[in-house]
């Protein structure tokens, strides 16, 4: 008897995959897993480390600024001393009185530049964000506790606009009423202009100051008067010059001709001659000296005694003339002589 074989299952051929597709992962939710664990590791560290970087774990020293206005400031900004950053502004509050109150974190280390009589300042600038600096002049000063409430000096640049403005107003209205034509500069300047064409006119400056021409004429003659005047004044001083100069030459011959002296020089020469002479007139006496002394001594010489006595006796004669003929000399000459007065030219 025949018996048919049942037929033999075919086997299973695998679906082939797309050629687009990558192939499977294994454990790819294991890996999934893993790569967010990392990132929310990575996450929480860079959190951490920003905290850190802006000293969320730092200890730090609570600063009260107060102020009555505060606009421009906000959370995080920085209060700096000499240029570096020392705190930053941790809250903002409006407190019970009104006033505007500025936490500031200050970290512990950098609270050392903080004294009593620290001084505060808000600057805000037209350009640029508001800025909060803190001074320290004398830094022996006791340090600022924690806690510590202190004024804001508030500086504002853009608060003084309205003041230059009207400030600039004023100067407009000032200038308005200068340029009107009822103004006193208006009127300064016509009364300029007239006494310019005063100045311009015949009489001059003079006329402007006299204000009419009649004084005008009357000062002006008594200038020509006064000109005659100096000019006489120059010729009779000028005469006075000649008559000093010839006095000059004729009593000290000063700018005389050669040979020409005045009268000084002439009494100087005489006076000279006078002193020659009574040198000569002494000589003689004491040689009359000494022959009265021979003629004493030598009796027996007595006619050649006299004839010598005869000669001396005529040689003082004769040295007293000359003595006297020169003494009449002076007297006939100025200033010796009686007749004392001056003939001027």
């Amino acid at each position: 008897m025949n018996t048919t074989n049942p037929p033999l299952p075919e086997p299973e051929v695998p679906t082939p995959l797309p050629p687009d597709q990558p192939p499977p992962v294994k454990n790819l939710e294991v890996k999934a897993a893993l790569l967010l664990l990392l990132m929310l590791v990575l996450v929480i560290g860079s959190a951490l480390y920003v905290l850190y970087a802006r000293g969320a774990f730092e200890r730090t020293q609570r600063l009260v600024l107060v102020s009555d206005d505060i606009e421009g400031v906000v959370v995080g900004m920085d209060m700096t001393f000499a240029g570096f950053a020392i705190g930053r502004v941790a809250r903002v509050e409006l407190g019970d009185d009104g006033n505007a109150r500025i936490l500031v974190d200050v970290p512990s280390k950098d609270a050392r530049w903080l004294r009593t009589s620290s001084i505060f300042t808000m600057e805000r600038s037209l350009v640029g964000s508001t800025r909060i600096r803190a001074y320290s002049g004398v830094l022996e000063d006791p340090p600022l506790e924690d806690g510590a409430e202190r004024t804001v000096l508030r500086g504002d640049a853009a608060a003084e606009i309205p003041k230059l403005t009207a400030s600039i107003r004023d100067l407009l209205d000032n200038l308005n009423a200068l340029t009107n034509s009822d103004a006193a500069l208006a009127q300064s300047l016509n009364h300029l202009q007239s006494v310019t064409a005063k100045l311009n006119g015949p009489q001059g400056a003079m006329g402007v100051l006299l204000g009419n021409e009649a004084d005008a004429k009357k000062v002006a003659e008594a200038l020509t008067r006064s000109n005659a005047l100096l000019a006489r004044a120059d010729t009779l001083v000028a005469r006075l010059d000649g008559l000093v100069k010839n006095a000059d030459r004729q009593v000290f011959g000063e700018g005389a001709a050669p040979g020409q002296g005045g009268l000084v020089t002439d009494a100087r020469a005489t006076v000279q001659q006078l002193n020659g002479l009574l040198g000569e007139a002494r000589g003689s006496l004491q040689r009359v000296d000494a022959v009265l002394v021979e003629a004493q001594a030598i009796a027996s010489n007595t006619r050649e005694a006299t004839v010598d006595l005869n000669v001396l006796r005529a040689e003082v004669e004769a040295s007293l003339r000359k003595v006297d003929s020169l003494v009449n000399e002076l007297n006939r000459k100025w200033p010796f002589a009686r007749d004392t007065d001056i003939r001027l030219p």
